[in-house]
């Protein structure tokens, strides 16, 4: 199995446990949605898909496990770090890039490094394709959705 699998199978366990079904099924969506867009990400700004995509996929875990929003970015960031670190397959370098992508995801308004931004970035974007109607859930947000679908056309 490769490393994104396993990362798959470890995420899938913890939302499965999650009693609240409404809960659950937001967290399947929207994390398996952030990684297959910072996929697409990746591939138009020469990062490293995997990295991308398993950041992706633990970026909002902490919220979904608990409940708990507040803070949930540098708390999902211990929770990865807790997972990577589990598998036994993952470098301390590539951690610590994903970390620190998933810490700061939240932070819209300030620019940091291409994995931040890429998370940032295929945040905003799988808000915007599973529901465009749907307000920004921020200021930020909207300036980035902007930017986003302008640079899609």
């Amino acid at each position: 199995m490769n490393r994104l699998e396993q990362v798959r199978e470890l995420v899938d366990k913890v939302i499965e446990s999650i009693a609240h079904p409404e809960r659950k099924r937001y967290g399947f969506v929207h994390l398996y949605g952030v990684s297959a867009t910072c996929v697409l990400l990746a591939r138009t700004r020469g990062l490293d898909e995997e990295i991308s995509a398993v950041a992706g996929m633990l970026h909002d875990l902490a919220t979904y496990e608990t409940g708990d929003s507040e803070n949930h970015g540098p708390r999902s960031a211990i929770r990865a770090k807790q997972i990577l670190s589990s598998t036994d397959v993952f470098s301390d370098e590539e951690i610590r890039i994903i970390q620190s992508a998933i810490s700061t995801h939240s932070d819209k308004a300030n620019i940091h490094g291409p994995y931040e931004e890429l998370l940032k970035d295929a945040d905003v974007l799988q808000h915007d394709l599973c529901n465009p109607s749907l307000n920004p859930y921020s200021e930020h947000e909207g300036r980035r959705r902007i930017r986003l679908r302008e640079s899609l056309q």
